[in-house]
Parts: structure tokens; C-alpha cells; sequence
């Protein structure tokens, strides 16, 4: 809700056209709603059998992870860890990828009998992936016999390098951008692979974390293994796949949409205590969380601890095996969520009256920003903040002690992956997806990458992806809305990157009702002019200027549909996205 974007700019509306006969086979062929029909051609879903998969989700549909490139080499190695008894060191990141990943993994270990444990590095002090220091320093004193990496690894080469030497084995497990050669690792799993050809590069690193397990259960299976022991069941651990893939903002297609779905069941029976601490941090109620609850009010504060402490805060949280203990941790991540905010509001609105004296900038097709005192772990987030204002990819760099390091956001249709590699002349370290990157460079260097990228870009982008879009599935008459319609979406959930929430428009709205809500919010009662005489519908408009008149009657108004629950009952209400 609340989008912000540069008020220079104009949004284009495109009304999505989907071809009526195709909508209506498939309305009669699901005997769904006509308005659903039309969203799933919008989704590009049109034969049978991707409908069907796409109605009917389950576990059932994963691809065999034997599929991925790598994943034999990586069971052997593992399973020979466990059948000698060597000591395992699951090696993750500080985000909410790599910590779900590493309790995954971990868990698991656990379970099948290894001698397991983790470590997850310090953002500021240690920074990203699997460093010879942690083989030489930390792993070989402690008689770690293999290490297994979850989310990273992929550009670990002077670790694998320093493991050998140490005779401590290595199998990475990763879902980042990777080019050859490739590290030289017992195993090396990661579905970006050039060689890989399972079709499961939009997993995240939790998904890949999850193929590895089910690879080891079916293994120990035929072995033998579970008939002294539980043999754990994989979908009460779709509960971290959820958070995982959705915080990394993967696409939610295929595998990704089917564990997402198991997971959100897992976690809204409450199974896990420190994820129903954490909900009860939120002030939400288990039972009835979705995708952005994950998005929005989970991952945030279990980034927290990354961002602002250390990681296995998160860890310990997810791991919590009482009440108390939970709800003292989903406390702790809740507080450091708050100040993660001051402190993310703070360095934006920096960066805003710094725009303010530099117009030039904005007129750049990239927008590079750096200062000295930023802490390293809100950059991303703040470089959400200006890519959501200004629709351009956005770097914002933190400078400390001669060494910048730093994290990028871009836009559908800018691959920030491509363009970093081919700025690396003028970077010390970077890696990342299209989207999201992370990167390093010298002080001396700031000027010459910032004029790289911003040529990059330019050479390589149509000047429609800097253009704001709303995308509209249908025209919808207010009159339309129903309780059975908004019943009919939840079919289409979890929504997210490759299955966004329908977007609706009406025309020639009249506000019949409205007050201020909070301190920026907007609550009305709304008909259309001409069409209803019925009782007005419930709407919602979040962070608008309560200073200005506020209008009463929209020329047009896209909106999506939810239900407003309260006091254990639900009405239909629109959240209105623009006007």
C-alpha cells in the first residue's frame, strides 16, 4: 500500500485484455468465476495441465531433486559424514534465506543422527560467504570434518582451497548468480548452474536447502537408516521454505508457490513456538497469515537480528524449544525491528535532502548514493525505498575506512546481476540476482563504477522500465464485489513476484462516507455514480497527505480486494492502490 514514486513522473495504466472465448472455456471447464478465469489468462495459465497444477497445488509436483546438477555428489559426501561420525558445520547467511536454510539444514542433521552445528558469519565484521578464516580458524579447531554452505559459497574458491588443505571437506549449496569456473567444493549444488538443466533456478536458497534434504532422506530411506529412528517429515519444514523464499522475493511459481503454500498451513497451525512468538510480536493471529504477513511482518524482524546484532538470534528463535524462551527472543527481534526502522527513516531522509540539492541526479538513468556512518545493514532496504520513489535501479554505498561496501535494487526488465558483472572492473567483490545485489569496492573507484553502471543501463534498457506501471487485470463494476468473489481469490494465493495480487479498476467512484484513521490513513464508504443505490462499500487508502482536501468522487480508482476482519467477523473491503 502507499507506493511512493517520483510526483514528476506519470504512471501509465494498461488494462490487461484477456481473449474473452479463451476466459470462458476456462470459467466452464473449473466452473470458476468469470473474474477468476480472467486473471489466470492474465497469469499466462491456458492449458489444462498448468491450470490443474496451478488450482491444485501439492507437494506431489515437486521435481525430483536428484534433477539437480550436482545433488549425488553432495548426498554421497554427506552421508559419509554421518555413517564416520564427522563433525558438520552448516555454514549460512545472516538474511532470512540463509537463516531458515541453515535450521533446515540443521534440523535435519540433527535428526538423521550427525554430530551437526552451525555457523552464520557477522554481517559488519565477517561479511558475506564462507571465508578461509572460518576453515582455519574456526573450523579446524573445533575438528569440523565437513562443511556444508546454505545460500553462499558459489565465489567461496580460497575456502574450498583452504578446507583441502586442512582436510575438512566442503559441499556448497547456493541459488546465487554464478559464472565458471566453479569452486572446487566435494559437492557443489546450485540450480544457476550453466550444466544444470532442472528447470529449478527460481528456487531460493532455503529451496535448495530443502531439495538437499529430501535427496538425503530418500537415500537414508533405502539404506535402512529410519527403521532405528523418526524419519522426519518434510512438510512440517515448509514452514522455513515459506519465510525463505518469500523474504528473498523469488518468483512464486512452480515449486516455489507449492512449498510456500504447504509452508503458510505449517506455519498458521502454530507447530513452531518461535514463529508463534513472533507472531504474536506482530499482534497478528495465528491461523490466518498469508504471504505478506511473511513479507511484511515476519521476515522484517527476523532480518533484524542481521542487520542491527548477529543472525543467530534468528536462529535461536527458530529453534526455541519453550514458550518463555520464544517469546523473550520474539521480543528481542521485535525491538531490534523498531530501531532497524529509525535508523532506515534516518539515512532515506538523508539521502532525500541530499536529492534535493543535486536535480542531476535524478536525471540519471541509475541512482548511486554513499556516505560515511550508514550502517551496512539497512542499505538494501533503503534501496527498495528510492528504486519504489524514483523507478530507477538504485545503489546506496556506505564508506568506512577506505572501503565501501554496499547493496543494490533494480526493476523488472534490469538485471543487476549482468550489470555489476560488467562493471567488475571497478569492484572488489559482488554477487547477487536481477533484483538484489550486494557489492564492494575501493573509495578511489566510486566515481568510475557509478559511470560504468549508469552507461550499462543505458545500453542495454528500453526506456519503458523506468516508466511506473499499474497493471490492471479487469474493470470491475463496486457492485461486483462480493464475499464469494473475494472467497473465489484465496485460490489463487500465495501472492507475490510472478503471481502479484489482482489489481481492479473502477470508474466515476462517489465517496458517500470518510474519516482519518490513524495519522495518514483514509477510511471511506464508496458507490459508483449512476450504477448503486445499495449500501456503500468499505474501502481503504493508506499514507495519503491529511493536510490536502481529500476528493470525493475518482474519475478512476484501482484498488485490490480483502477481507477486513474484526472482532472474529469479515466484510469486504477495498485497499485502494492509486487514483
Amino acid at each position: 500500500p502507499g507506493i511512493s514514486y517520483d510526483r514528476g513522473m506519470e504512471k501509465h495504466w494498461s488494462l490487461l485484455s484477456a481473449e474473452p472465448q479463451v476466459v470462458g472455456r476456462i470459467a466452464a471447464a473449473f466452473n470458476l468465476d468469470p473474474i477468476i478465469a480472467t486473471i489466470l489468462v492474465n497469469r499466462r495459465l491456458q492449458s489444462e495441465e498448468a491450470l490443474h497444477r496451478f488450482l491444485n497445488p501439492g507437494l506431489d509436483q515437486l521435481r525430483p531433486p536428484q534433477s539437480l546438477a550436482g545433488m549425488s555428489a553432495a548426498v554421497e559426501r554427506i552421508l559419509r559424514a554421518i555413517h564416520q561420525g564427522q563433525r558438520i558445520l552448516v555454514f549460512g547467511d545472516y538474511d532470512v534465506d540463509g537463516v531458515t536454510a541453515t535450521v533446515m539444514l540443521l534440523e535435519f542433521s540433527t535428526q538423521a543422527g550427525a554430530e551437526a552445528t552451525y555457523y552464520i558469519p557477522h554481517r559488519v565484521r565477517e561479511g558475506y560467504g564462507l571465508q578461509p578464516d572460518h576453515v582455519t580458524e574456526y573450523a579446524r579447531s573445533r575438528d569440523i570434518g565437513l562443511i556444508v554452505t546454505v545460500d553462499c559459497g558459489s565465489s567461496s574458491h580460497a575456502a574450498v582451497q583452504a578446507a583441502k588443505s586442512c582436510g575438512i571437506g566442503v559441499v556448497i549449496t547456493d541459488h546465487h548468480s554464478v559464472a565458471p569456473p566453479y569452486p572446487q567444493a566435494d559437492a557443489f549444488v546450485n540450480p544457476k548452474r550453466h550444466d544444470c538443466n532442472a528447470g529449478l533456478d527460481h528456487l531460493s536458497g532455503v529451496g535448495v536447502a530443502f531439495y538437499l534434504a529430501a535427496a538425503l532422506r530418500q537415500q537414508l530411506r533405502a539404506q535402512g537408516h529410519w527403521e532405528g529412528r523418526p524419519e522426519p517429515n518434510l512438510k512440517t519444514a515448509c514452514d522455513l521454505v515459506a519465510l525463505g523464499t518469500v523474504a528473498d522475493v523469488v518468483p512464486l511459481h512452480d515449486e516455489n508457490r507449492v512449498l510456500t503454500r504447504a509452508g503458510l498451513e505449517m506455519i498458521n497451525a502454530g507447530r513452531r513456538l518461535g514463529l508463534r512468538a513472533l507472531v504474536e510480536n506482530c499482534s497478528r493471529d495465528v491461523g490466518s497469515l498469508d504471504a505478506d504477513d511473511l513479507a511484511f511482518k515476519l521476515a522484517p524482524r527476523l532480518n533484524a537480528a542481521g542487520r542491527m546484532a548477529h543472525a543467530r538470534q534468528a536462529v535461536a528463535l527458530l529453534c526455541a524449544d519453550g514458550a518463555q524462551e520464544a517469546r523473550r527472543l520474539a521480543e528481542t527481534l521485535g525491538n531490534l525491528n523498531t530501531s532497524r526502522q529509525q535508523i532506515e527513516s534516518q539515512v532515506y531522509d538523508e539521502i532525500l535532502r541530499r536529492l534535493e540539492t543535486s536535480p542531476a541526479a535524478l536525471g540519471r538513468r541509475t541512482l548511486i548514493v554513499h556516505g560515511s556512518g550508514w550502517p551496512e545493514g539497512i542499505l538494501g532496504i533503503v534501496a527498495s525505498r528510492l528504486v519504489r520513489r524514483f523507478c530507477k535501479p538504485a545503489v546506496v554505498l556506505a564508506v568506512r575506512d577506505g572501503v565501501v561496501k554496499g547493496s543494490a535494487r533494480s526493476l523488472p526488465g534490469i538485471d543487476l546481476a549482468e550489470g555489476l558483472a560488467a562493471c567488475r572492473d571497478h569492484l572488489e567483490t559482488f554477487g547477487g540476482h536481477a533484483l538484489a545485489a550486494g557489492l564492494s569496492l575501493k573509495t578511489c573507484n566510486i566515481e568510475r563504477f557509478a559511470q560504468a553502471l549508469e552507461s550499462v543501463v543505458t545500453a542495454t534498457t528500453d526506456c519503458d522500465c523506468f516508466r511506473p506501471q499499474v497493471l490492471l487485470d479487469c474493470e470491475l463494476p463496486l457492485k461486483a464485489v462480493t464475499g464469494d468473489l473475494i472467497e473465489g481469490l484465496e485460490i489463487l494465493k500465495p501472492f507475490g513476484v510472478g503471481n502479484p495480487e489482482p489489481l481492479f479498476m473502477a470508474r466515476d467512484v462517489v465517496v458517500k462516507s470518510s474519516q482519518i484513521v490513524g495519522r495518514c490513513h483514509r477510511r471511506m464508504g464508496l458507490l459508483q455514480a449512476g450504477r448503486d443505490t445499495g449500501r456503500p462499500l468499505a474501502a481503504i487508502q493508506f499514507n495519503i497527505d491529511p493536510q490536502r482536501p481529500q476528493p470525493d468522487f475518482f474519475p478512476r480508482m484501482a484498488f485490490r480486494l480483502r477481507w477486513n476482519r474484526w472482532n472474529g467477523s469479515r466484510t469486504p473491503q477495498l485497499l485502494i492502490e492509486e487514483t
